[in-house]
């Protein structure tokens, strides 16, 4: 229906203003079809608003949005019918049945009751609840829980899917479940567009992404382009005693290009991290641990704004 690269929401300098208070401030962007598409920033950098007025929930104040070639102001309801919204805090009907949550979403859009039946159980099957189908929604976990909204965001069969904060709150193997489904939308050509403070979903998910900060889109890029941009190659992490911490100023110039000391480790930028610890070593600085790994989106972030995605 959308030939790929062609932008399904198109956004021009646009603002969500709560009376004084600006929450997103004039950020423009495109997103194309089949493409995973991230809002990558802290809580209350504005990503939130970002996807509400994609989602027709809360209006522009200024600036141009076009979803799936349409205005919100004027066709909100058309859009609505096209898009598939997983929110940040799961909304389900906890008093139903699994099955049923789905069912009664469908009857928002008309779907055919034979239709909307088939289209469950394919649903249920593709995130692996088939077998909790009758179970009352309130005895799932979390995880399951995120599963499941994913399925009724599903139903319509939507041009776009927006994902707020997807796995947030969910225990890592659960995180790791939902990052597979989400994958597999992916595989199939589905066009997602979800907001994240993980770097690793960030990473893992996003074709492309916008860096967010205070309102602000402060970088743009696939994930590898901002690495390759904003960090190094690889990251040597130092950790040591507090004394010895407060002797380091200026001593590990001549280790890597760049030197970053947060509270709780020191960390040089290098290409070469094993060589970097062998110049640290040379000095006779004293260390608790040294762990070289490759460099992330939290780097990046860190780069940019001078301080951490999750403080």
């Amino acid at each position: 229906m959308h030939p790929i690269g062609t932008p399904l929401i198109h956004a021009r300098d646009l603002t969500k203003r709560f009376g004084d208070f600006t929450a997103v401030d004039r950020i423009s962007f495109d997103v194309c079809a089949g493409e995973a598409f991230g809002f990558l920033g802290p809580n209350g950098a504005g990503k939130t608003s970002t996807m509400r007025m994609i989602a027709c929930a809360s209006p522009v104040t200024d600036g141009d949005l076009l979803v799936l070639g349409m205005t919100p102001q004027a066709q909100a309801s058309r859009i609505k019918a096209r898009l598939g919204v997983v929110p940040q805090q799961d909304n389900l009907d906890t008093e139903i049945t699994v099955r049923e949550n789905l069912l009664m979403y469908a009857r928002y859009f008309d779907i055919e009751r034979q239709v909307a039946s088939k289209r469950a159980d394919e649903l249920l099957d593709f995130v692996e609840l088939s077998d909790r189908a009758d179970a009352q929604v309130e005895s799932l976990s979390g995880g399951m829980k995120r599963r499941l909204t994913i399925a009724r965001a599903l139903v319509n069969e939507p041009d776009v899917i927006l994902l707020d904060e997807p796995t947030t709150g969910l225990d890592p193997q659960a995180r790791h479940v939902v990052w597979e489904r989400l994958y597999q939308l992916k595989r199939r050509g589905a066009t997602l567009l979800l907001t994240t403070h993980y770097m690793d979903e960030a990473e893992r998910l996003c074709d492309r992404l916008v860096v967010m900060d205070k309102a602000r889109i402060v970088a743009t890029g696939s994930p590898r382009e901002l690495i390759d941009k904003y960090s190094t190659r690889e990251v040597l992490e130092l950790r040591c005693a507090d004394d010895v911490r407060a002797t380091l100023d200026g001593r590990l110039g001549g280790v890597a290009d760049r030197v970053e000391m947060l509270p709780d480790r020191v960390q040089i930028y290098t290409s070469d991290g094993e060589h970097a610890l062998q110049l640290v070593h040379a000095l006779g600085i004293p260390l608790e641990s040294a762990v070289v790994r490759r460099s992330t989106l939290e780097d990046v972030f860190l780069r940019i704004t001078g301080r951490g995605l999750i403080e």
